[in-house]
């Protein structure tokens, strides 16, 4: 892959990383509940998940969800689904997390897990495979897509787990709270909407 090549997938991923999206406001309210280390294992599994996602998608899994279009549906509603759930639960949090916690941030297996029924990780993924992959070299282009998201994915969704420990303080009144984590369930719920169409 050639230098230029390579700085354009750069900047794809970076952007793509760290527009808002289901990861990132999930990382906000995570942040905001639980405080930046306890939301590190997110996003670890943020980072690793959707690497694990553009492998497969680079090698062979794209190919599979054009050949058979109701496996793209299947996944759509399965994600859909999952990610209606999450906000549910995001929306219903009432209490900042202080040691025992009732509720807890997603484990590093869940947060990966989650890449590979979200919408938008499907979206980039395939995306990023279709632009900079190259068919001359499948293997190796591959590899370096997934390469060039991890190394710029984890700090951009880094920005979004520290942002909500910066507001950690500032809402940690109940009321504010509450407030903060509807808002936060209804954002991610409004994610849905143009990945469904």
């Amino acid at each position: 892959m050639a230098a230029d090549t390579f700085l354009a997938l750069v900047a794809f991923a970076f952007v793509t990383s760290v527009t808002p999206g289901p990861n990132n406001f999930m990382l906000l309210a995570s942040g905001v509940n639980f405080g930046f280390v306890r939301t590190f294992p997110h996003m670890c599994g943020i980072a690793t998940g959707f690497a694990s996602l553009l492998l497969g998608v680079g090698f062979g899994l794209g190919a599979l969800l054009q050949s058979w279009p109701a496996l793209h549906i299947l996944l759509k509603i399965a994600g859909g689904s999952y990610l209606l759930y999450l906000a549910w639960k995001i929306a219903g949090s009432r209490a900042l997390a202080e040691g025992e916690a009732v509720s807890r941030p997603l484990t590093l297996l869940q947060a990966a897990a989650f890449q590979w029924v979200n919408p938008k990780a499907w979206m980039m993924a395939l995306t990023a495979m279709v632009l900079f992959a190259d068919p001359a070299q499948p293997r190796l282009s591959v590899v370096l897509v997934a390469a060039a998201f991890v190394l710029v994915n984890f700090p951009s969704v880094s920005i979004w787990a520290g942002f909500g420990t910066v507001l950690r303080r500032a809402l940690s009144e109940p009321r504010r709270l509450r407030w903060f984590n509807m808002t936060m369930g209804i954002l991610l719920v409004a994610t849905l909407i143009p990945m469904m169409l």
